[in-house]
Formats: C-alpha cells, sequence, structure tokens
C-alpha cells in the first residue's frame, strides 16, 4: 500500500463517520433527553439561586456562618446532581 491508498483509506472511514454521526442527530430529534435538558436547565436555575442566596446570606448575617454553608453546599449539591445527569444521559 502507498500513502495514496492510506489518505484515500482515512478520507472514506472519516466521510463514514460524518454521515453515520449526522443520521444519529436526525433519528434523535425530540425525545427522552428533552426532559434531561428540561430537568438541567431547572437544576442549574435553582443553582444559581441558591447560590445568589448564599452570598446574601454570608454578607447579611455573617454571624449565621452554618445557614450559608447550609445553603451554599445544597447549590453545590445541585450543580453536582446536574453534573452527572449531562453526563449520564
Amino acid at each position: 500500500m502507498n500513502t495514496e491508498d492510506i489518505d484515500k483509506i482515512i478520507a472514506d472511514a472519516l466521510e463514514e463517520d460524518k454521515k453515520k454521526k449526522h443520521k444519529s442527530r436526525i433519528k434523535s430529534g425530540k425525545g427522552s433527553s428533552d426532559g434531561i435538558l428540561i430537568a438541567r436547565k431547572i437544576l442549574n436555575i435553582v443553582f444559581m439561586i441558591g447560590f445568589v442566596a448564599a452570598i446574601i446570606i454570608y454578607f447579611v448575617y455573617p454571624d449565621n456562618k452554618p445557614l450559608f454553608f447550609c445553603v451554599g453546599f445544597g447549590a453545590m449539591l445541585l450543580k453536582i446532581t446536574e453534573f452527572f445527569l449531562r453526563f449520564m444521559f
């Protein structure tokens, strides 16, 4: 085999891979992943609200650190949940 044959084989394989990816996008359309996307968006919004609330609690009630940590860690737990949803489904 010379380099031209190898280049042709690689080009054909890449073209076939692109076609497979394009077909899978078309087939998937709207499916079960829509529910996961909605859940991820909701989790992100609640995370942002919780994080802002934790920052406000930190500055408004400087003596109440346990409340700050509870709200902050709760927000982080939501973000970690969203992270796992992103990569599991």
